[in-house]
């Protein structure tokens, strides 16, 4: 079976649009010639794509299917074509990953400071993400190497040990709650909060644990670290939930303290999530392969 990738890309866009018409649009093509690439194709495939109402248009089942493939064939496509121009410019092996805040944060820079020096013909694409976001992406091939945290299911894909760190609480000496042996997160939701942007995997990832509970998280500033935010804490500002390596760091200079938190959440299990460790490049395995030793290194059993 032959697909055209007009007809993808077509199918995409009258997908995003719910309208044939502005598909067509989209994809530069008069509506009669849109029709009859989506007829030939239905007929091709011998089951109907879409549904045709007054309304406009909406995907059958099928065409669900076939969109949600035809956006992870044309991601691939552009994957591709990105490589493609960076092999032409010199440049041998492009990784994509991506990582909770975490991780990108607090565990990624020395290693891949290392890996990059080692491998001076790599570049790398990296960004933050949720670990469900992370999985999605791996899957469908937009994501070379996920490090994903907490209890996301890893579907399909193989996933790798890597580390584990704890979400705690960080308060000023003297806040109310600095004398707490633990607390639930739902006492933490009483006071003003020091968070990460709202871009930031974390600051996600705390307002959706707050709206399973039906509060509201009150951040009362936001800021670009968690240096900054366990100054900005120190200060009484406001208390935060902070990665466990993070705020130890930085207690050990400013006045604040850790309070661990109850919530079975709160300990984040770190995997190294790929499709197939041996469809990588070799030089995609060489960066598998020392994470995994970076935590054993750091005292940390990642197999």
């Amino acid at each position: 079976m032959h697909f055209d990738l007009v007809d993808l890309r077509l199918m995409v866009r009258i997908a995003e649009a719910n309208s044939l018409t502005r598909g067509a649009e989209a994809s530069f093509l008069s509506l009669p010639a849109a029709s009859t690439r989506i007829k030939n194709l239905e007929e091709s495939l011998g089951t109907k794509l879409l549904y045709r109402t007054s309304q406009g248009v909406t995907l059958t089942p099928p065409g669900q299917a076939f969109v949600h493939h035809a956006r992870t064939v044309l991601a691939q496509l552009e994957n591709l074509t990105g490589d493609m121009q960076e092999y032409a410019k010199g440049i041998k092996g492009h990784l994509r990953i991506a990582g909770s805040t975490t991780a990108l944060s607090e565990f990624l820079p020395p290693v891949l400071s290392a890996y990059l020096r080692a491998h001076p013909d790599v570049n790398i694409d990296l960004r933050e993400r949720l670990s469900h976001d992370i999985v999605r992406a791996v899957s469908e091939g937009q994501i070379d190497i996920g490090i994903v945290s907490g209890p996301v299911r890893t579907e399909a894909l193989q996933a790798i040990p890597y580390r584990s760190d704890s979400l705690v609480l960080v308060v000023a000496q003297d806040h109310p709650l600095a004398q707490e042996p633990s607390v639930p997160f739902t006492r933490t939701l009483d006071h003003d909060h020091v968070g990460l942007h709202e871009a930031s995997a974390i600051h996600a990832f705390l307002r959706q644990v707050s709206g399973a509970v039906h509060r509201t998280l009150r951040m009362r500033i936001e800021v670009g670290n968690f240096e900054t935010a366990c100054r900005m804490i120190e200060a009484g500002i406001g208390v935060g939930i902070v990665p466990l390596s993070s705020a130890k760091r930085h207690a050990e200079r400013l006045a604040i303290r850790i309070v661990p938190l109850q919530d079975d959440w709160s300990l984040r299990r770190q995997f190294v999530v790929v499709r197939q460790l041996e469809a990588l490049p070799p030089f995609g395995r060489d960066l598998v392969d020392l994470l995994v030793e970076d935590a054993r290194s750091a005292g940390v059993q990642a197999a």
